[in-house]
């Protein structure tokens, strides 16, 4: 029997400088980060359609039967992440590369 194959979109994302903001508050990062996955990316990963992979240190991984779904779900998790950083200082944001 041939191998099943499928077409998936792979959303990846990480932190821009998740070591610097480590080393400045090691349980504040952590704690913000958390938050930002349960309270913003979880819900939009699932509002698209999309199932999470993993979770790693500073960033994460997940599924989509549609590209047209993991764009749209990509922008607006950087709209919600941009959203929740005003008026956090620059050196305690949580941002991903590129991200200005």
């Amino acid at each position: 029997m041939p191998p099943l194959r499928r077409l998936a979109a792979i959303l990846a994302a990480d932190v821009a400088g998740y070591s610097r903001l480590m080393g400045t508050d090691e349980e504040g990062t952590h704690e913000r980060l958390r938050a930002h996955l349960r309270e913003l990316i979880e819900p939009k990963i699932e509002e698209h359609r999309g199932r999470g992979v993993k979770n790693t240190g500073d960033g994460f991984l997940a599924e989509f039967a549609s590209v047209v779904d993991a764009v749209r779900c990509a922008v607006e998790v950087q709209q919600g992440m941009t959203d929740r950083n005003v008026g956090m200082p620059p050196e305690r944001r949580i941002e991903s590369p590129g991200r200005d």
